[in-house]
């Protein structure tokens, strides 16, 4: 994750110099996981997007007016309504090598402060007065963490400090030839992430390439003077807050961020801000949050089509089991030939036994027909069920296809970040023939189109993030040598890894089963199982809808999910 403690460093700079003493006019909630703050400062309104998402927490301006994603306020948004609207920013502050901050607000009833920690899997906000929590995104109660409660009314604990990790500022040329030689094998950006206070895989990288002129320097084959001199440039640089905020984009995609020049990734430019980098990565904040309003519609679609379907599966479940029925209709019949001649005119009943160890048989009959015609009027019954029995089992089988496309369809909606993506599976919807009424108004705008990620190894790696992409990036860009990759079990995309024939590194094939993890429903989940595959052995399922397959020879790794 690029969102480190120097990336949130030249954010708390940047609030500082843009924000000191602005008036906070609106709090909003955009989301179950991110809200917003429009702050009148320096004559100009400025929007302040924080995300507590498990894989894409951070906070920093952002170009455009936020949107209220939600329609009831939650107990936290009803108190940044209350304590912060009104109130004017006094300042923000980090603490010392953490990946937190602390905003602190100056109101009519006090002065409060509102404490992100963007953090993966453990990122939260949370509203403190006083050294008490008054409300929080995430509350975590004693059975989660018996350290650290994050509960209202109770007292506002700090994340443990990193006592294993050395500051940097304090490196020496022997501490870090001491540390180089602790783990000669291993790769220095590495060591140096896991042994050095606020060294993110991204800094680490760029302090060993300005060092080494290459990342797949080993420990034991570092020039210590020469990286410790890289590591005090940075340092340095970062700490007297002289930023220099940079993005690289490959392929009209922009594909990390820092607050420094990048020299170890291709295509690195210089931007306006850190927020302007940021809002370039990630993107506007909208995905689920803003774009909820124009889900809503389609999801309750979406849920009065899986209603029906699953109804209609329970049935043909149920009628599949009911062959002894079946078998009783024939009994009857049969039972009526045999006892005709003992059946008086009008009778409505009788019974018989047709199995010498079994129960009679309670025998309706019909008074106005003829033992003949009501033993006929079984064998119809009879054979009508069997021909409806034989056919339950392919019924099945369309039924369970039909409700895994509309699952799919219920993951793509939940993972649409813009109104084509939205407007697709509305189509889908409609094509299916589960739409009713009037289709939901919307942006006219032309087809999504899958993602490509490009690796530093030279892969493409492309994901389809709903069907009608899944079925294009997997028989459209995947090639039969290529691999092929999706989540085990959970409806997600489709993720093909470019090979042309060539071995994938462990890391590119890590990488792409992150991606189709974090692109699927398990998203939200600590680790992902994912299959992989040669695109060769996937095939389309006969009569499945767009991007349903079948396929074999798999492997199976478990990884977590991360974003493009």
């Amino acid at each position: 994750m690029n969102f480190d403690v120097f990336t949130i460093a030249a954010v708390t700079a940047e609030l500082n110099a843009l924000l000191y003493n602005g008036r906070v006019q609106d709090a909003l909630e955009l989301g179950d996981e991110a809200i917003g703050l429009e702050i009148y400062s320096n004559h100009a309104r400025h929007y302040l997007y924080l995300s507590a998402h498990p894989q894409l927490a951070r906070l920093h301006l952002v170009p455009e007016r936020l949107r209220r994603g939600v329609e009831n306020p939650s107990p936290l948004g009803l108190m940044l309504r209350r304590y912060l609207e009104g109130s004017r920013f006094i300042g923000a502050t980090q603490p010392a090598w953490e990946r937190v901050v602390h905003l602190n607000f100056a109101g009519s009833e006090g002065v409060f402060t509102l404490i992100a920690e963007p953090m993966e899997r453990r990122s939260n906000l949370l509203l403190v007065q006083n050294g008490r929590i008054l409300d929080c995104l995430r509350r975590i109660g004693a059975d989660q963490n018996r350290v650290r409660v994050s509960l209202p009314a109770h007292p506002y604990v700090p994340p443990p400090p990193q006592a294993l990790k050395r500051n940097p500022t304090e490196l020496s040329l022997p501490a870090l030839t001491e540390l180089l030689e602790s783990d000669p094998a291993k790769l220095t950006w590495r060591l140096l992430t896991e042994k050095l206070l606020g060294f993110s895989p991204m800094l680490a990288k760029e302090a060993v390439f300005r060092a080494a002129k290459r990342l797949d320097c080993r420990a034991a084959d570092c020039d210590a003077g020469a990286l410790l001199a890289a590591i005090q440039e940075l340092i340095g640089a970062l700490l007297q807050k002289q930023f220099a905020p940079h993005v690289c984009e490959q392929d009209g995609q922009i594909v990390a961020y820092a607050a420094y020049p990048i020299a170890h990734l291709p295509n690195a430019r210089p931007i306006e801000s850190i927020s302007a980098a940021l809002s370039a990565f990630y993107g506007a904040p909208i995905g689920e949050a803003a774009y909820a309003n124009a889900k809503k519609p389609i999801q309750a679609q979406l849920d009065e089509a899986i209603q029906k379907v699953t109804r209609r599966l329970e049935a043909l479940r149920r009628s599949q089991r009911d062959q002894a029925e079946c078998e009783r209709l024939r009994q009857c019949g049969e039972l009526i030939l045999a006892y005709q001649h003992q059946l008086a005119r009008g009778q409505t009943s009788f019974s018989a036994q047709y199995d010498f160890d079994a129960p009679p048989l309670d025998i309706a009959l019909d008074p106005a027909l003829t033992p003949l015609e009501n033993a006929r009027r079984y064998f119809e019954q009879y054979e009508k069920a069997k021909r409806a029995l034989a056919e339950v089992p392919r019924l099945i089988a369309e039924a369970e296809r039909e409700l895994e496309f509309l699952r799919q369809l219920e993951t793509d909606l939940a993972l649409a970040t813009n109104y084509p993506e939205i407007g697709e599976v509305q189509d889908a919807l409609q094509a299916s023939g589960y739409w009713h009424g009037k289709p939901s108004a919307r942006p006219r705008s032309g087809k999504s189109a899958p993602l490509k990620v490009s690796t530093p190894e030279g892969f493409a790696i492309w994901i389809g993030r709903n069907a009608r992409q899944n079925e294009e990036v997997t028989f459209g860009k995947g090639s039969p040598e290529d691999l092929w990759l999706h989540a085990r079990g959970v409806p997600g995309a489709h993720v093909i890894v470019k090979s042309g024939g060539r071995s994938v590194p462990e890391a590119v094939l890590s990488r792409a089963a992150s991606l189709a993890a974090y692109y699927s429903a398990a998203r939200n989940q600590a680790y992902v199982p994912v299959d992989v595959t040669e695109r060769r052995y996937v095939r389309k399922i006969k009569g499945g809808k767009p991007g349903m397959v079948t396929y074999r020879n798999e492997f199976t790794l478990s990884v977590p999910p991360q974003p493009a």
